[in-house]
């Protein structure tokens, strides 16, 4: 996997996180970097850790799949990437709150981070150095979480809706070059 791949993973994976941070925002009375640095810490956080677990939990099992690795990868990627556009446009609304306690950001971050945690398994069957690829993935979640809520006070409802479905389409384009390149229609 290429530089230009995990960035453009870690973005799709990141646009939960955005949207999520986006409706804080728009919440918000007055905009604090408090706040936006706390959105920024749970979900890049989370977002590093999952892949890890995924990669873990893959590498446990590689043998047993190895040669379907890339159609796995290919069905994770789009299944992934069709339910971040379905929440998007039919999910709850849940997101659009204030509230930055423990367990309101604790359970936003591991609902937003389910799908690093598929990326993670997925990563155990290609070429991945997982510590980088959680490290970038963390790095870019934090820093689009901490923008989201100072873009959501700002703008809200302008970016909210499309954050969701660009992550969706990175992901399924991402899963279907896996298997084009697999079946030899693109080069590596």
């Amino acid at each position: 996997m290429g530089v230009v791949e995990l960035i453009l993973i870690a973005i799709g994976l990141a646009m939960d996180a955005f949207a999520v941070s986006l409706g804080k925002g728009l919440t918000l009375k007055r905009v604090d970097s408090k706040y936006a640095l706390v959105a920024g810490a749970w979900f890049g956080g989370f977002q590093a850790l999952m892949p890890i677990i995924g990669y873990l939990l893959g590498r446990t099992f590689a043998g047993f799949v190895i040669s379907v690795d890339h159609w796995i990868a290919f069905v994770l990627l789009t299944l992934i990437g069709i339910n971040m556009i379905r929440d998007t446009l039919w999910g709850d609304k849940e997101q659009h709150t204030s509230d930055f306690s423990t367990r309101s950001m604790f359970l936003m971050a591991v609902a937003t981070s389910i799908d690093a945690l598929a990326v993670g398994v997925t990563m155990a069957f290609l070429d991945v150095n997982i510590w980088i690829a959680a490290t970038v993935i963390g790095v870019i979640t934090f820093a689009l979480s901490a923008v989201g809520v100072v873009l959501g006070y700002r703008f809200g409802t302008l970016l909210g809706s499309k954050a969701g479905l660009l992550g969706g389409v990175i992901l399924i384009g991402l899963g279907v070059k896996i298997i084009l390149e697999h079946l030899g229609i693109i080069a590596l």
